[in-house]
């Protein structure tokens, strides 16, 4: 008979770590008596970061005594008491490689349901004095499991713990942690994971994709659970970069120009999907060579033209407006981007501002060229008809669909008529403007445009009825940090370290602008882009949970502590990697 032996609760607090403060509920400590649990958590007890712990399918972590026992053996150390390991329940039995996921138990007055394990988590590791305590939680197969609470009721310490039903599938809470976090998995169990009701959704999801083939997405409200790379998969084409010849340039406002790439050999080029990108490496003055990303603008299979705006004080769009003539020959990497037209039957809302028209007119292009019969909406915010990039274009391409919606916002105040019949209105999209549109609820979105734009368009959409999920976004500037539990800072633009310049190889950021040598007195590329204040994704720092998954644009890595699985080719997991040699970073 398994037996409770210590409910263990503690309050979030902010603790100091690596010059941060991070608010965590990882400190717990045994009580006495009964403590009421209810469906959150244990009376008296609270989480830092509900966005991966805590809630209602999070309510109550249990960890079993056996395993303390395990791992003072293994880190050879005599100060491991109860409530360490963050968990409420500290039992004498229920080992993570018989419980299963969606038993039921009744301890004391109240009855419980396992719908996970552990989330892999640097807290533990912050907690114990072990950073790697993480990788070594998956990697031992001793993770613990979270409980849902079935029903509310007193428990203590003492309390015996029955099993009052036996979950589906029996898939044990070690074979369920292993299957997301671990190479080699076995087809059959995912399948058996997928047919658990009481699994919670964030794993469900990851396993959809991985049953599906394909990495799984990073969602940031999950820190914890399984990701894959955000933005940057590499379609099929080649490593690194290659010359390629610039064949015309073409003025399409006063501020934007089309560059045409063919290859130097006259070989065909890759094909890219709609909504990808290039990135170019280009001889800027004497420093090192600036690489920044611009979305293709043409139709997937027509070759590549990309279409760049002149910033007023954009050394890199000045040098390409300015210096950069046909028959030229410039540095590009292959196509890339996960910001694609996805298969579906589905109604389809494209919706740019400025020269962020560029990949979904791409989208727009094999959309017409396929004369797709699923509804189409074309949104456009531009300042006025001169700055209204690829008007007559677009409006060529909606004719050739059977279903489609044209409408142009114009924001300067003597914008003047659009071309043709068309008539723009005036102002910026709103909530109401927008669902004065008509547009289907069940639709997919494709947004691109300045981050406000973006943000402000999503929340319209959502408020409209379409799913948070159908709605994508691209942004070339810095993703948004994903820090689980570390206190919100003031926002620093990106720079190089402060501290003197290391003797390594060139380490370039991409998307935030930074290159910089490497200095072997950092420990991984992770902290290097912390130094430079680069706004950074990572949940365990050990390689277990690919949050910080980063598409690798040029070069390699070599891993200082081997990942538990080895990301997809062309991405690196940078909290546990350091250049190999120059490396460039979609970061």
């Amino acid at each position: 008979m398994a037996t409770l032996l210590s409910v263990n609760v503690g309050p979030p607090k902010d603790v100091s770590w690596q010059g941060r403060t991070v608010h965590t509920g990882a400190w717990k400590s045994p009580v006495d008596g009964p403590r009421l649990v209810r469906r959150l958590n244990v009376e008296g007890d609270g989480q830092g970061d509900l966005a991966g712990h805590g809630g209602e399918i999070r309510a109550v972590l249990v960890y079993q005594a056996q395993s303390y026992l395990y791992w003072r053996e293994h880190l050879g150390r005599d100060d491991l008491s109860f409530g360490m390991f963050g968990e409420n329940f500290t039992v004498d039995g229920l080992p993570d490689d018989e419980v299963c996921i969606g038993d039921r138990y009744r301890i004391g007055e109240a009855e419980f349901e396992v719908t996970q394990p552990r989330v892999t988590c640097y807290r533990v590791g912050m907690r114990l004095g072990e950073p790697a305590m993480a990788s070594l939680l998956v990697a031992h197969h001793r993770p613990g499991f979270y409980l849902r609470v079935i029903t509310e009721g007193r428990v203590r310490a003492g309390d015996e713990i029955t099993l009052t039903r036996r979950g589906p599938e029996a898939l044990s809470v070690a074979d369920t942690d292993a299957l997301l976090y671990l190479p080699d998995r076995d087809p059959a169990k995912l399948r058996k994971a997928l047919a658990v009701p009481a699994l919670s959704p964030g794993w469900q999801q990851s396993f959809r994709e991985l049953a599906a083939e394909r990495p799984p997405r990073r969602d940031v409200g999950s820190p914890g659970e399984r990701a894959g790379p955000t933005g940057s998969a590499t379609a099929a084409g080649w490593p690194g970069f290659r010359r390629m010849r610039l064949s015309r340039i073409v003025r399409e406002t006063p501020t934007v120009s089309s560059l045409y790439f063919d290859s130097t050999d006259g070989t065909p080029l890759p094909a890219a999907r709609a909504g990808q990108y290039l990135t170019l490496r280009l001889a800027v003055g004497d420093s090192a060579p600036a690489v920044r990303s611009y979305s293709l603008s043409s139709a997937p299979g027509s070759g590549y033209r990309i279409s760049v705006k002149h910033e007023a004080h954009g050394r890199v769009s000045g040098f390409i407006h300015g210096r950069l003539h046909p028959g030229d020959l410039v540095e590009v990497a292959s196509p890339r981007g996960t910001f694609v037209l996805e298969e579906s039957t589905r109604p389809v809302v494209l919706v740019s501002a400025g020269i962020g028209a560029t990949p979904v007119l791409a989208m727009l292009h094999q959309l017409a060229a396929a004369r797709d019969a699923r509804p189409v909406w074309w949104i456009h915010v531009a300042r006025d008809r001169a700055r209204h990039i690829f008007a007559d274009e677009a409006h060529a391409l909606l004719d050739q669909l059977p279903d489609a919606h044209e409408h142009i916002y114009y924001t300067a105040a003597d914008a003047g008529p659009a071309s043709g019949e068309r008539r723009p209105t005036p102002g910026r999209p709103t909530a109401a403007s927008l669902a004065a549109l008509g547009l289907p609820t069940d639709a997919d979105a494709y947004l691109c445009g300045p981050t406000a734009f973006m943000d402000d368009i999503a929340g319209h959409l959502r408020e409209h009825g379409l799913r948070a999920e159908r709605i994508h976004t691209e942004q070339f500037s810095s993703l948004s940090a994903v820090n689980p539990g570390v206190t919100a800072t003031a926002t620093v633009r990106p720079h190089p370290p402060p501290d003197p310049p290391g003797t390594g190889p060139l380490v370039t950021f991409v998307r935030s602008g930074v290159t910089t040598p490497w200095s072997t007195a950092r420990g991984s590329l992770l902290e290097l882009a912390e130094a430079c204040d680069i706004p950074t994704r990572w949940s365990c720092r050990t390689g277990v949970c690919h949050t910080c998954v980063t598409a690798l644009l040029s070069g390699d890595v070599t891993y200082t502590t081997p990942p538990l699985e080895l990301p997809e080719p062309g991405t690196a997991l940078v909290c546990c990697s350091e250049p190999a040699g120059e490396v460039i970073l979609d970061l």
